[in-house]
C-alpha cells in the first residue's frame, strides 16, 4: 500500500503545474521564532543562519552571522546561547550533547561545554593550517563528518573588488594576486580533509564560492561551486582526492606546482586537467548560488525522495532536488525545483533533517548580496 501511495505522490508532484496543485498541498512550511538576543543586538539581519545541525539529545544547534552559536529546544520553543564572538561561522557539526564543531573565518573550532550547562566553556583551535589574507571574500565553508569521523572543509578564494590586509598568515604569493578571483595564501580555491586527530591535508582543488559540501548514502562527497571567472555556469562537483575542478587560481598551491601564473594557461591545457561537473545548474532559470547539498536520508519519511539530495539557492525562494546515476564510473544526473516559493524566504543556505526525518530545517543568510534570514521548517 505504502509503495502505491509514492507512486500516487511522485504523480501528483509530476502534475502540479497542470492540475492547479501546489507544493502546500504536500508540505506544510513554518518561520521558527528567532533568538531574542539576536534582535535585540542586531535586528532581523543578525538571524541570518548560516549553520545548522541536531544533538543526539534532539536540540537544534544554530551559527548565526553576529558570530554567535545557539541552541534550540524544539518541544519547548526555547533558545539558549551556547557560544559567541565567532568569526563568520558557516556551517556546525554537533559532535555530541556537549562538542560542536564550527568553521569560522580563521580556523576550525570545537566548542565544548565541559560542565554540562548548556554553555560552551572551552573554545580550541582544531585545525587552522591554510593562509588567511584579510580579502572580505576567504569564506571558510564547512564543515561535514564522513562515517570515519574526518571533517571536510571547502575555502574560497579572494575576490579582485578588494584588496589584502598588511598582516597575513601563511605564505603569500603574488602570482595569483588581483585576478579576479585569486589565491594568494593556501590553500584558497581548495576542499580540505581535517582528520579526527586534527591533521590538515589539501584534499581537492579548481573551486571557486564552493558553499556548500554534502555526502551522498554511499559516502561520496559533493561541492557546490557558484558561477563566475573560469565557473561558465554554478556547478555540483563530486570531489576525489587529488582532482582538479576547473578555477585556475588554487593551482598555485599545488605541490608540485611549476608552471608560472595560474592564470596565463590556455584554456585548452586548463580543459585537459580539469574533472568534469556532475551537474551543471542553468544559469538564471535554475540556480545563480547553490549551497548545501543534504540527501535525503528519511527512507521515506519527508516524502518519495529517499536517497536523491536536496540542495539550496540563494537568489530564489527555491530549494532544489537532484537526481544521480553513475555512468561509466562517472556520477551525473540531472536537478529540478523541489519548493519552488509558496512562503519559502530567498536564501536558503544550511540545510539539516530533524532527528526523526519528517521536517527540513532551513537556514536563510544573506551576506550583503542576495537573500533573507532566520529560519524555517519544512514538514511532509
Amino acid at each position: 500500500m505504502r509503495r502505491v501511495c509514492s507512486f500516487v505522490f511522485w504523480l501528483s508532484l509530476g502534475c502540479l503545474s497542470t492540475q492547479g496543485a501546489k507544493i502546500t498541498d504536500f508540505y506544510d512550511i513554518e518561520t521558527i521564532t528567532p533568538p531574542c538576543l539576536l534582535m535585540e543586538r542586531y535586528g532581523k539581519a543578525g538571524t541570518q543562519a548560516d549553520g545548522l545541525d541536531f544533538m543526539p539529545d534532539g536540540r537544534l544547534v544554530a551559527c548565526f552571522v553576529g558570530g554567535e552559536v545557539f541552541t534550540l529546544d524544539p518541544k519547548t520553543g526555547k533558545w539558549k546561547l551556547f557560544a559567541d564572538g565567532l568569526h563568520t561561522p558557516l556551517g556546525v557539526v554537533a559532535v555530541n550533547n556537549r562538542e560542536v564543531m564550527v568553521s569560522q573565518r580563521p580556523e576550525l573550532t570545537l566548542l565544548k561545554d565541559s560542565d554540562g550547562d548548556g554553555d560552551a566553556d572551552e573554545y580550541s583551535v582544531f585545525s587552522d593550517d591554510f593562509g588567511v589574507s584579510g580579502n572580505y571574500h576567504e569564506f571558510h565553508f564547512g564543515p561535514v563528518r564522513d562515517k570515519d569521523g574526518n571533517f571536510y572543509v571547502a575555502l574560497g578564494t579572494a575576490s579582485s573588488g578588494a584588496d589584502v590586509r598588511f598582516e597575513k598568515r601563511g605564505k603569500f604569493d603574488k602570482r595569483s594576486y588581483l585576478q579576479r578571483m585569486y589565491a594568494s595564501v593556501p590553500y584558497r580555491g581548495w576542499v580540505c580533509q581535517v582528520t579526527s586527530k586534527g591533521k590538515f591535508i589539501p584534499w581537492a582543488s579548481g573551486l571557486r564560492t564552493p558553499n556548500g559540501l554534502g555526502f551522498d548514502l554511499e559516502g561520496n562527497l559533493f561541492v557546490s561551486d557558484n558561477q563566475g571567472d573560469w565557473v561558465g555556469t554554478s556547478k555540483l562537483h563530486h570531489i576525489e582526492k587529488g582532482k582538479f575542478y576547473g578555477h585556475a587560481a588554487s593551482l598555485l598551491w599545488k605541490e608540485d606546482w611549476k608552471e608560472g601564473r595560474p592564470v596565463d594557461l590556455p584554456v585548452p591545457a586548463l580543459d585537459g586537467m580539469r574533472e568534469t561537473a556532475a551537474i551543471l545548474f542553468p544559469h538564471g532559470s535554475m540556480s545563480n548560488s547553490p549551497s548545501q547539498p543534504l540527501v535525503d536520508s528519511t527512507k521515506g519519511k519527508f516524502g518519495p525522495f529517499a536517497g536523491q539530495m536536496f540542495i539550496g539557492e540563494m537568489n530564489k525562494g527555491r530549494i532544489m532536488r537532484v537526481i544521480t546515476e553513475k555512468v561509466r564510473g562517472k556520477i551525473q544526473g540531472a536537478c529540478l525545483p523541489f519548493f519552488d516559493g509558496n512562503g519559502l524566504a530567498t536564501g536558503n543556505n544550511r540545510l539539516v533533517f530533524s532527528p526523526d526525518g519528517k521536517s527540513l530545517w532551513v537556514g536563510h543568510s544573506t551576506h550583503g548580496w542576495a537573500g533573507n534570514q532566520g529560519i524555517q521548517k519544512i514538514t511532509w
